[in-house]
């Protein structure tokens, strides 16, 4: 099953890292493997956030998901996403800014002679309503699940009290505003405060938007007999198809991007060549976290380990609260990485602690009177 499910992503490292010995030579494929081994590290909640969402799809729209989805999360967020910002920013056309980006000045400075801008600065200088925007739709992500009441808490002390208070109508909604005010108010630069506004409720409006279309038609076309879960999503059955199944896809293309953004704005403390970037973070990185993904959703893990998902979701608040931060402050991208996981290690951790403590019967088959129940772990 391992090679199966990661055949294609190492078939396409070989192939990426080729590609960058040919553009650039032996530092090119080092660059690209660092990118890639961030990109992963820094994505882990990312794969085991989509594991939940993804397997309450048809399987249809999983095979969607990881074919036109990986080209929309390579090409899409890695390649086209940074030149279109530089695009927007700069008042150029989409070939002067590729042209851009592929001709930084030889001496690494911000600005050109000219008085122009270089594309890493273009981009880093839009950062703060790309983390905004992201910011905010992770963050309404992360309050929808923290203030549902589920059967199963991970930290009961804390989960259980918010859940309580989280039965107030469109609490998350207050909440993500006044954190969004506090933001623009005492974090953002002046000269920004207009667009982080702007930015944030963009954000909100699209993970209420996706969020509330996917529930819609969930509700329309559920089937008598899928099963019901309680969701961190926009989905509440367990195989979503047609016009739901195509909202789920349209929720995970969402949330990939506001994963994504940190890691493409932070590849810029290693490299500003957007080949270079696409081939690490794209070709190689995000198929490796698309991997996982599918590994987790095969194998059950996250029915194994039932807190895993608890922990993904707060590592998700934890990178929301570090994005807004980094409108104003510089955040060291290995905080973001060891933070994540972190939280997912813990949450790990105390999976296979409840499971020892709590072992359940292996099924067995019913023809067989001489079978007994085997417990797990």
């Amino acid at each position: 099953m391992v090679l199966r499910i990661f055949g294609w992503s190492f078939a396409v490292t070989i192939i990426a890292l080729i590609v960058a010995a040919i553009y650039g030579g032996p530092q090119a494929v080092m660059l690209v493997v660092i990118l890639s081994i961030l990109e992963i590290s820094l994505s882990f909640d990312n794969a085991v956030i989509n594991a939940t969402v993804l397997r309450r799809m048809s399987e249809f729209w999983q095979k969607i998901f990881l074919t036109v989805g990986i080209v929309i999360a390579v090409f899409g967020m890695r390649l086209v996403f940074p030149l279109v910002i530089v695009w927007l920013a700069s008042g150029l056309g989409p070939a002067a800014a590729l042209d851009l980006a592929l001709n930084p000045p030889a001496d690494g400075a911000a600005y050109f002679p000219d008085g122009s801008a270089s594309y890493e600065t273009l981009l880093t200088d839009a950062h703060p309503q790309i983390a905004a925007f992201g910011g905010m739709f992770l963050l309404m992500l992360f309050l929808g699940f923290i203030l549902e009441e589920r059967e199963i808490t991970w930290l009961s002390w804390l989960e259980k009290p918010l859940a309580r208070i989280g039965k107030l109508d469109q609490l998350e909604v207050v909440i993500a505003g006044a954190l969004l005010l506090i933001t623009a108010a005492y974090i953002a630069p002046d000269d920004t405060i207009s667009t982080v506004m702007i930015a944030g409720v963009l954000g909100m409006i699209t993970y209420i938007a996706v969020n509330g279309l996917g529930e819609l038609f969930n509700t329309e076309e559920g089937d008598e007999d899928s099963e019901t879960t309680t969701s961190s999503g926009p989905t509440q059955l367990a195989k979503a198809t047609g016009k739901a199944g195509f909202f789920l896809f349209l929720y995970l293309e969402v949330l990939d991007a506001s994963f994504s953004f940190d890691g493409v704005i932070g590849a810029f403390a290693i490299t500003s060549d957007p080949i270079i970037i696409a081939l690490g973070l794209g070709f190689v990185g995000a198929m490796f976290v698309r991997s996982i993904t599918v590994f987790l959703v095969r194998k059950g893990t996250l029915s194994d380990y039932v807190y895993l998902e608890h922990g993904a979701h707060w590592a998700i608040g934890a990178l929301a609260v570090i994005l807004l931060v980094s409108i104003g402050y510089h955040v060291n991208e290995n905080i973001t990485g060891l933070v994540g996981v972190a939280l997912i290690g813990a949450a790990f951790i105390s999976s296979i602690i409840r499971n020892r403590r709590n072992p359940e019967p292996i099924a067995v088959d019913d023809h067989d009177d001489q079978a007994e129940s085997v417990p797990v772990g």
